[in-house]
C-alpha cells in the first residue's frame, strides 16, 4: 500500500494573474563588496531578470570602502570560480541575461562617513537615473553591519538623497539591534531621517515560499481555519536544525547565538504567521498589524518563568576511537573565547495569551552542529478519545500532524491514520504530501528575489515594521537578562551530530510531550540496514518510528526480557554485554540492535547499555513484522545481518511469524 499521495499538476499561469516586472529604481548597495551580495543580491536580481520580472528601467550602484571601479566589480561579478556561475540558482546559466544584466551594474569607491563621497554617489545616482529612465526612483540596500545605519542614513540625507522626483526606499538588513534598547535606539536613529513607510526591515526566511505559503495555506482552505485553536491543537513545534557549525564566524558568533541570530527574528516571523488572527484583507499593514498584536500577545516571562521554560546549549568537540579531537568544540572554535556562555542551541516553551491560543503550548527549538539540516513546523492536533477501540487491540492512538517543510525541501505534509488491508482492525500512520518541485515548475529563489521586487511595489508585507522588531526583543530581552547574569556551567551540553541537550527532551517530557523528529530518507539511509532501499520501503519505515534519548549508563536493552521493540541509533554508542558483563561489541551511528529478538520472539540474549548519550529510533513488533511481509527485499537483509552478526539462521516461519 502506498503512504504517499502526491500533487501532480496545478492550476498556474494560466489561471493566474500574470506577474508584472519591478517597478523601474536604481539600486544602491551600501557594502556591495562583501559576501551577502555576491552570494545572495545578485544571484536574487538575475533570477528575477531570468523570470521577467525585473524593469529593463532598473540599474544597481554597488558602493563600499574596497578600492576598485565599475569595470572590476562587474568582472569580480562575472568570475567563473567566485562569481555569478558559482551562486546562481537556476538549472542552467544563462549568459545571455547574464551579459544584459551586468551591463547596467557600476560601482563607486569610498568611505561611509565621506560625506563628499556620498555627493558622488548621489551625481551618479543621478547619471544612471538619465541613462536608464528610472523615473527618479531609489532603492537603498544596507548590506552592512547595523553600527553603519545612522551615518548612513546622515550622509545620505546631507547627499540630497531625500530630494528626488521618485520614491525613496530603504532596505536595512538584520540584526537589526542586539537587544531592545539596540533596537529602538536603532529606530530612532533611522527615524531621523526616514519615514517608517520607506523602512523596509529584511527577513531573508520570509522569501521562502513556504513561508509566505502559511498565509495561503490558512486563509484560503475552509478545511483548517476552524480548526486552527486551542479547541482541536495540542501544541505547535517549530525546528531550525542545523547540520553546519559556525564554519569561521565564530567572531560574529560570539557575540550572537542562537537566540539573536535565528529565534528573535526568523521563528518569531513564523510564528506571527501561523498563530496570528484572520486579517481584514491581505493588504501589508493589515497583516503587519495582526502580526504585532500576536507578538504583543506572546507572554514576557519572569526570571522564574525562563528558568523553568527555556534551556539553552553549547556544542562540545568530536573525538575518534583514541579520544584525539578531529572536530573542535564551539569554545574551540577560532575567534570564540574559550570559556564562552554563548549558547549555539536554545529550545523554549512559549504561551501565547489570547483566546485563540490560551493552553497551547509553542515549543521552539534551534541549533547548530545537530544531526540534521532542515526547518519545519509541526501543528499537533488533540489525540481522539481511546475508549471507543477497546477491545480491538488498538492501545494507542497517534495525533495528527500537520508538517510544513520549509527547508531544504519545501512542501506541505498531513500524517494521519489509515487502517491496514486485512481482516483485522490496525491502524497505520500514512501521510499526504505535496512538495513544490512536484507541483510547480519553478527555480529555487534564494529567498531575496521576492523582498527586492516587493520593495520596488512599495509591499511591506514580508518586512518588519518598527513595533514589530520592538515587539518581538521584549519576549526576548528576559532571556538574555537571565542568561547573561547566570552563566550556563555544564557547557558544553551537547554532542555534535545529536538532537541537542537533554534538558531539552526534558523541557517536553515535563508536559508529557516529546519533540516530533522529522526523518528524511537521506537520515535513515546513513543506517547500512537502509542504505539503497526503495522510497516506498524508506517512507513506510519513516511513518512508523518514534524517537527516544538515553543517557549514558542507562540499560536499553535487559537480557532475558522478551522484547517489543528495535532501535536504529542516530547518534551515539551502545555497548553489548554478554551474560558476564563483558563488553562484546560497541554499536555507533547508523547501527540496529533487537531486530532479532522480535524476529524470533525469544528473550534477549545480551544487555545493551548506552555508552555516551544516544539518541534513538524505534520501531514496535507490530510494525517491524508488518514492513518484513510488505517488502521480501529487506527480511532477507534482516536474515543477512542475523547470520553475520549472531550466527543465527532465520527461516520464512520466523519472518512470518
Amino acid at each position: 500500500m502506498s503512504t504517499s499521495a502526491k500533487v501532480f499538476s496545478s492550476s498556474g499561469l494560466a489561471s493566474a494573474r500574470i506577474n508584472i516586472p519591478s517597478e523601474p529604481c536604481v539600486m544602491v548597495i551600501f557594502g556591495a563588496s562583501g559576501d551577502l551580495t555576491k552570494r545572495l543580491l545578485i544571484p536574487a536580481i538575475y533570477n528575477l531578470a531570468c523570470d521577467n520580472l525585473l524593469s529593463d528601467n532598473f540599474a544597481v550602484l554597488g558602493t563600499a570602502t574596497r578600492q576598485m571601479d565599475g569595470a572590476q566589480f562587474r568582472e569580480k561579478l562575472s568570475g567563473e570560480t567566485d562569481g555569478i556561475k558559482s551562486y546562481h540558482t537556476r538549472p542552467e546559466f544563462d549568459q545571455g541575461v547574464w551579459d544584459s544584466l551586468v551591463e547596467r551594474i557600476d560601482f563607486q569607491s569610498g568611505s561611509f562617513d565621506d560625506v563628499e563621497h556620498f555627493k558622488r554617489l548621489k551625481q551618479t545616482v543621478t547619471e544612471l537615473d538619465k541613462k536608464y529612465q528610472a523615473g527618479g526612483n531609489i532603492l537603498l540596500y544596507f548590506a552592512t553591519a547595523p553600527r553603519f545605519f545612522g551615518t548612513i542614513c546622515e550622509n545620505l540625507s546631507k547627499a540630497g538623497f531625500k530630494d528626488t522626483p521618485g520614491w525613496v526606499r530603504l532596505i536595512v538588513e538584520k540584526p537589526f539591534g542586539t537587544d531592545l534598547a539596540s533596537a529602538r535606539a536603532l529606530n530612532t536613529e533611522i527615524r531621523q531621517y526616514w519615514e517608517e513607510e520607506q523602512i523596509y526591515r529584511v527577513d531573508h526566511y520570509l522569501g521562502k515560499e513556504t513561508v509566505q505559503n502559511l498565509l495561503s495555506f490558512r486563509f484560503s482552505n475552509g478545511m483548517f481555519e476552524p480548526l486552527w485553536n486551542n479547541h482541536h491543537i495540542d501544541n505547535i513545534q517549530f525546528n531550525v536544525c542545523e547540520s553546519v557549525d559556525v564554519q569561521g564566524r565564530g567572531g560574529y558568533y560570539d557575540s550572537s547565538g542562537v537566540l539573536r541570530d535565528m529565534m528573535q527574528n526568523h521563528m518569531f516571523q513564523m510564528l506571527a504567521y501561523l498563530c496570528m488572527e484572520p486579517p481584514s484583507s491581505f493588504a501589508p499593514d493589515a497583516i503587519r498589524n495582526e502580526k504585532a498584536k500576536l507578538l504583543q500577545s506572546v507572554r514576557v516571562y519572569t526570571e522564574e518563568e525562563v528558568k523553568r521554560n527555556v534551556v539553552r546549549g553549547q556544542y562540545g568537540p568530536a573525538v575518534n576511537d583514541d579520544g584525539d579531537v578531529i572536530k573542535p568544540g564551539y569554545r574551540q572554535e577560532d575567534n570564540v573565547a574559550p570559556d564562552s556562555s554563548t549558547e549555539t542551541f536554545a529550545a523554549a516553551k512559549l504561551q501565547i495569551d489570547n483566546w485563540r491560543w490560551e493552553g497551547v503550548p509553542i515549543y521552539l527549538r534551534s541549533g547548530k552542529a545537530l544531526w540534521k539540516r532542515g526547518t519545519e513546523i509541526i501543528v499537533e492536533f488533540k489525540r481522539p478519545p481511546q475508549a471507543m477501540f477497546e477491545g480491538t487491540g488498538i492501545d494507542a492512538l497517534e495525533s495528527n500532524r500537520l508538517v510544513f517543510h520549509i527547508q531544504p525541501d519545501q512542501g506541505i505534509e498531513l500524517r494521519f491514520q489509515a487502517k491496514i488491508p486485512g481482516p483485522r482492525l490496525n491502524l497505520q500512520t500514512v501521510d499526504m504530501r505535496f512538495d513544490y518541485g512536484d507541483a510547480f515548475k519553478a527555480s529555487r529563489y534564494t529567498g531575496y528575489e521576492v523582498m527586492i521586487y516587493s520593495c520596488t511595489h512599495a509591499d511591506s508585507t514580508l518586512f518588519s515594521r518598527g513595533d514589530l522588531v520592538e515587539a518581538a526583543w521584549q519576549v526576548a530581552q528576559p532571556l538574555l537578562d537571565y542568561w547573561q547574569s547566570t552563566p550556563e556551567p555544564n557547557f558544553p551540553n551537547y554532542a555534535r551530530g545529536s538532537w541537542g541537550p537533554k534538558a531539552a527532551s526534558q523541557l517536553l517530557a515535563r508536559d508529557g510531550r516529546r519533540w516530533f523528529e522529522v526523518v528524511t530518507p537521506e537520515v535513515l539511509e546513513k543506517s547500512p540496514l537502509f542504505k539503497g532501499a526503495a522510497p516506498l520501503l524508506l517512507n513506510t519505515v519513516i511513518m512508523a518510528l518514534r524517537s527516544t534519548i538515553a543517557e549514558a549508563g542507562d540499560t536499553i536493552i535487559t537480557q532475558g526480557e522478551v522484547g517489543s521493540e528495535m532501535y536504529v541509533i542516530c547518534h551515539g554508542e551502545v555497548d553489548v554485554l554478554d551474560d558476564q558483563g563483558t563488553i562484546v561489541r560497541t554499536l555507533k551511528d547508523g547501527d540496529c540492535f533487537g531486530e532479532i529478538g522480535l524476529l524470533i520472539a525469544v528473550p534477549r540474549t545480551a544487555t545493551i547499555k548506552a555508552r555516551t548519550s544516544c539518541d534513538l529510533f524505534v520501531l514496535e513488533r507490530t510494525s517491524f513484522s508488518r514492513i518484513l511481509r510488505d517488502h521480501p527485499h529487506f527480511a532477507a537483509m534482516v536474515t543477512t545481518i542475523a547470520k553475520d552478526r549472531y550466527d543465527v539462521s532465520l527461516s520464512s516461519h520466523h519472518l512470518s511469524a
